[in-house]
């Protein structure tokens, strides 16, 4: 999926969905590079493992964004606005297939996160926030870099 298809069918509607304080050029940014780290945007399902959706969920991470005191009322409301059951195994398996389901809940994981979004071009920030949240089994610094300046290419376009 391109850039631009991923922010127009998925990011743009679960941003839609979530409270306006949550949108910002910066929650963009670090969504597209995300996607573009985890699947490249072209994987909905991890190749020999169980992570799905463009994010790559796996269960402990759909269940914390359930469960968290910070994100859990608007993945309630994200799953009734999807039509997905709040359990962790049935949005899991949505995630393979939902699009906008599954960048809500990316955005909501980034919420869950107690320090302030990384400021635009912050691309340092942008990582170590990646990995706390994330916690990929094999984390590629060496990717990230490009890929960050390619999803904040993609939003400055729209933005200008």
């Amino acid at each position: 999926m391109r850039l631009s298809e991923a922010r127009q069918r998925a990011i743009a509607p679960a941003l839609a969905l979530l409270p306006a304080k949550m949108t910002s050029p910066a929650a963009e940014i670090l969504l597209l590079s995300i996607g573009l780290q985890e699947s490249a945007l072209r994987h909905r399902q991890q190749i020999g493992g169980p992570a799905r959706g463009y994010w790559m969920f796996e269960q402990d991470g759909v269940r914390g964004v359930l469960r968290c005191p910070a994100s859990r009322d608007h993945a309630l409301q994200i799953c009734e606005a999807r039509g997905v059951k709040p359990i962790g195994a049935a949005v899991h398996a949505a995630l393979e297939h939902d699009d906008v389901l599954a960048a809500a809940f990316a955005r909501l994981l980034l919420w869950t996160d107690p320090a302030p979004l990384p400021a635009v071009g912050e691309v340092g920030a942008a990582w170590e926030l990646y990995l706390r949240t994330w916690r990929p089994g094999k984390p590629r610094r060496g990717t990230w870099d490009q890929l960050y300046a390619l999803a904040l290419e993609a939003v400055r376009e729209v933005e200008t």
